[in-house]
């Protein structure tokens, strides 16, 4: 058996899509807890319920609902942003990012047909939901499944420096 490189276009792939989908998705959780483009800064409980309303806005949740994803979405994002980073059980997470991002696709996707004109809430306020949001998430999309792919791909095949297989 013949062993591989230990730098392929495929790793090259993996490591830089890990990286620039991790940090911007820390980004995008810091940006809904502290608001950067707001000064002074508000608290985080007022950073929180404006990403509410935000959420309202798409008119999908009950209250409760909106309440809870407001709470806890900002932290899991950071927290899958700091997983992807790591490249710690990246097969895992890639799929959880790429199940995520596909949420977010499906209802941008849906919001923007029906004439919605909301704040996406993607990186904090003040961003509108046009169609530059759809792609740049479609887009987003696209690299993360495709992080997700080559994660499982590179899981089957062997370690650069492995010793042969002996027969």
């Amino acid at each position: 058996m013949m062993q591989s490189a230990p730098f392929t276009l495929r790793r090259g792939f993996l490591l830089l899509g890990r990286l620039f989908l991790g940090g911007l998705l820390i980004y995008a959780g810091y940006a809904k807890l502290i608001l950067p483009g707001m000064y002074p800064h508000p608290p985080v409980g007022v950073a929180l319920a404006l990403f509410a309303t935000q959420i309202d806005s798409y008119q999908l949740l009950p209250p409760w609902a909106v309440i809870q994803l407001a709470r806890s979405l900002p932290f899991a994002e950071i927290a899958l942003g700091l997983l992807l980073v790591i490249g710690w059980q990246l097969r895992i997470w890639a799929s959880f990012a790429t199940a995520l991002l596909l949420g977010f696709v499906v209802i941008v996707v849906r919001s923007y047909a029906k004439g919605l004109e909301i704040n996406c809430g993607c990186f904090g306020p003040g961003e509108a939901l046009t169609i530059k949001t759809v792609l740049r998430d479609g887009a987003l999309l696209a690299l993360t499944a495709g992080i997700a792919v080559c994660a499982f791909l590179e899981a089957r095949a062997s370690h650069p420096w492995s010793a042969p297989e002996k027969r």
